[in-house]
């Protein structure tokens, strides 16, 4: 059977790229590498914006990459009735800057790079990211980040509640909520802080976040 073809988009500045790509082809998908110049991303089931400092952060994390040209083509990609997305740390800033997810990562608190692993709680398991999950389950994986806190105005804080997918036992950054991960409300846009790439191994770790690509791949191979 044809494997599900993943794209990991590849900005200036981005340095998860190849830890991606490696963890997506353990997990079952046929995955490359795609330039941020790129405007074709229809034939990938699965994008991926992973971690690094797209543009060096400079003006603010994601702040110039939302504006490149494969990013730019995300909006219409996940208006597909099959178009699933997942940033992770830088990614999941530029999916805030982009407008698919809510709220914004701010510096944090205690204006300190955090690189450490965390305690992590699963919220919702019947996502197509989570789905081999349990509710309540508790995770490790690793953070490696300057602007991690997770903010979202007070009057927004209802809306927010029902898309968080993942939320820390120990809350590093401040991020309100205790957020870690949060969806789109149509649950096929995914954002984390933490990096699952760097426990989906075991000798990363106990290998257990490798879920988080294992779930999308079973979700995706459906309609590949």
């Amino acid at each position: 059977m044809k494997k599900p073809k993943a794209g990991v988009i590849v900005l200036p500045g981005t340095n998860c790229d190849l830890d991606t790509i490696h963890v997506l082809n353990l997990a079952g998908f046929d995955t490359e590498p795609v330039w941020h110049e790129e405007r074709r991303l229809e034939k990938y089931s699965f994008l991926v914006i992973p971690g690094g400092f797209s543009y060096g952060d400079y003006l603010r994390p994601g702040g110039i990459a939302h504006l490149s040209p494969a990013i730019q083509k995300i909006p219409e990609y996940v208006e597909k009735e099959y178009g699933f997305v997942m940033g992770i740390c830088n990614g999941f800033q530029i999916l805030t800057e982009l407008g698919l997810l809510k709220g914004a990562l701010l510096r944090n608190i205690n204006l300190r790079f955090l690189c450490m692993d965390q305690s992590l709680e699963v919220i919702r398991n019947d996502t197509p990211f989570t789905r081999e999950f349990n509710r309540g389950e508790h995770i490790s994986a690793p953070i490696a980040h300057f602007d991690g806190r997770y903010y979202i105005p007070e009057e927004e804080i209802e809306t927010i509640k029902p898309l968080i997918v993942l939320k820390y036992l120990n809350n590093p950054n401040g991020s309100m909520l205790d957020v870690a991960g949060i969806v789109n409300e149509r649950g096929n846009v995914l954002g984390l802080m933490p990096h699952p790439e760097r426990n989906s191994e075991k000798i990363m770790g106990d290998g257990t976040v490798i879920r988080f690509f294992t779930s999308i791949y079973e979700e995706v191979k459906k309609h590949a």
